[in-house]
């Protein structure tokens, strides 16, 4: 990649930026617009202000966030959005802090020395190879220097992060003495509870043996039951209660409607039937039948919930099974009704679908460094020559194009990954994105970071790391410094074009559009709401720390494009933290 492809990228990238950013500042002004722009403040009721006369300022850019979302304090995103966002909030701070100083060392000290390691001239002819380290002979005793800076760049990157963890430490602690009587506190999860065959039910069997071993500081249980078909007939009779307010609304409209009234009156009759039988199904007699062998149950003290929960209570380890309760809005339902025996395969089945999506990404990885390597593309490709016919067409191909198509299949990866989470049987949904967090850096790290410098550098040269093998770690660093010109290109596409697509919620608009045009057309607009992705951002923003971190002295240049990655960052998810996400649970930071 020359200079060329790396301006080019850069022009597209800052073009796009800006445009998709006076575009949202535009749309953002449109009181039709609010139900996605502002969910949140009007899910809580807030108060909005719009100017509904059509003036000039309503369809003109505007920058006024920008500085808003920097007068937000700490404070207020702890007591809007709680300590999850404010973990997010911070990682971006540190990202600023620690990258901003890694930029004046590599700037001031590092480029220079790099520029001029070979009297000044580069035998490369990547771009990025006289700035890199790879541009000092071998035993030179420039390298020292590179070490020094490397040591001094570690240590305070350890210093900042134990800053980081010791303030998170201090507001989680003082949050959980904020909320120390929620219900969940003092809750325990039990599972596997064994069937008592003389009252036929499990519900005293929880009763007996709390009591007996936990005589002072139990309290009370509750049962929980297999509720799939009273929920369908649920969501049967809401669906009928929605087509009888609409025909209800037809009528008012029209004077006469016989054919209606008798649609009325047989959906009616439909809907007390199912009303009929869900008061059925929720009897006593009934709910025995439809039992789970899970219950939660209440202690008097906390301290008596975490001991149960964290205690053995039968000799069979696959009896009594308890764990701390989540919080009621966390909870998964739907996994507490999967029997115990069977999650140790839903387990199973979510690492082999991870392990079998990782790698088919591989092609498409593989196809991507095909592309940037313009060189490598004509011998594999010759067709491919063709692109150099267009003046100016070869920069953008190779440039702009390979960070945008990578990042275009990345972007269903992170939902994929919850989804399966949500398959493993957690029985908490912060756990599964909790986990899905996991599971996307560490596909993003083996796929995005090691694939890339591997198909991009070392291919070439692979036949000779087997004739050689000493000679492999040689051949990897020349092929993390080689790299160096794509993840420029990739923080790029993702810091730029990632985050203003982010604050822009282009499908959004489209659905809603489509949505007010077709059968929401006249109804009433609810909010948008939706929690903060987690298992979105967290493993993007610390794939980009890694990166950071890696080239921090491989290539210095590399290290401004990351500190207005974290800055455009920062801006746009304290917009979304503010206004558009909100938060159903937090876990105190556990992310």
């Amino acid at each position: 990649m020359n200079w060329q492809s790396l301006l080019a990228a850069a022009a597209i990238n800052i073009g796009l930026a800006v445009i998709v950013l006076s575009l949202f500042s535009i749309f953002k002004k449109q009181p039709s617009n609010a139900s996605i722009y502002y969910a949140q403040r009007l899910a809580k009721r807030h108060r909005l202000l719009f100017h509904h006369s059509l003036t000039l300022s309503r369809f003109l850019p505007s920058v006024s966030w920008i500085p808003r979302a920097f007068r937000v304090t700490e404070d207020e995103i702890l007591q809007t959005s709680g300590l999850d966002a404010f973990v997010v909030f911070r990682l971006f701070k540190f990202g600023m802090k620690f990258f901003s100083v890694c930029s004046l060392v590599g700037l001031v000290v590092l480029v220079p020395i790099n520029y001029n390691g070979q009297g000044g001239e580069s035998t490369s002819h990547h771009c990025m190879d006289a700035y890199t380290i790879s541009n000092i002979e071998r035993g030179s005793n420039w390298l020292w220097v590179h070490f020094v800076c490397l040591w001094l760049i570690s240590m305070y990157a350890l210093y900042l992060l134990y800053k980081e963890y010791d303030k998170i430490l201090v507001k989680r602690i003082q949050q959980l003495q904020n909320l120390r009587h929620r219900p969940d506190q003092f809750t325990t999860l039990v599972r596997q509870i064994p069937f008592c065959s003389e009252h036929k039910a499990r519900g005293c069997s929880v009763e007996h043996f709390f009591s007996k071993h936990y005589p002072h500081s139990y309290h009370s249980y509750q049962m929980l039951y297999d509720g799939k078909h009273i929920r369908d007939l649920v969501n049967q009779a809401k669906y009928i209660e929605k087509k009888i307010e609409d025909l209800r609304e037809k009528c008012a409209v029209k004077q006469q409607c016989q054919d209606d009234f008798l649609k009325l009156a047989l959906l009616d009759k439909k809907r007390h039937e199912l009303h009929h039988e869900i008061r059925q199904l929720q009897s006593e007699d009934m709910l025995k039948e439809k039992e789970l062998p899970v219950a939660f149950v209440k202690f008097r003290s906390r301290w008596a919930a975490s001991l149960a929960a964290q205690s053995q209570q039968h000799s069979n380890p696959l009896l009594w099974i308890t764990e701390m309760a989540p919080e009621p809005k966390d909870v998964s339902w739907r996994n507490l009704a999967i029997p115990y025996k069977f999650l140790f395969l839903h387990k199973i089945g979510v690492i082999v679908a991870a392990s079998l999506l990782t790698i088919f990404f591989a092609i498409p990885v593989t196809a991507v460094q095909g592309i940037a390597k313009f060189e490598k593309l004509k011998k594999w490709f010759p067709p491919a020559m063709a692109i150099q016919l267009i003046p100016g067409l070869s920069s953008v191909v190779t440039g702009f194009l390979p960070s945008a198509i990578l990042k275009g299949f990345l972007y269903v990866v992170p939902f994929a990954m919850l989804a399966m989470a949500k398959a493993g049987g957690s029985i908490s949904n912060s756990r599964a994105e909790i986990k899905a967090c996991n599971m996307v850096f560490y596909f993003l790290m083996g796929n995005v970071f090691f694939l890339s410098m591997i198909s991009g550098s070392l291919f070439d040269e692979i036949g000779e790391s087997f004739t050689h093998p000493k000679d492999f770690p040689t051949h990897l660093a020349d092929a993390v410094s080689a790299q160096a010109d794509f993840f420029m290109t990739y923080i790029l596409a993702d810091g730029l074009s990632g985050f203003s697509v982010e604050i822009l919620q282009p499908g959004l608009l489209l659905w809603d559009f489509l949505k007010m045009h077709t059968y929401g057309r006249g109804k009433e607009k609810n909010p948008y709401l939706f929690s903060l992705p987690y298992f979105r951002i967290i493993p993007m923003v610390s794939l980009s720390i890694l990166i950071g971190m890696v080239y921090a002295v491989i290539a210095p240049l590399l290290l401004p494009f990351l500190v207005g990655y974290f800055l455009l960052g920062y801006v746009v998810y304290i917009n979304q933290i503010q206004d558009v996400y909100d938060t159903v649970y937090d876990t105190f930071g556990k992310y």
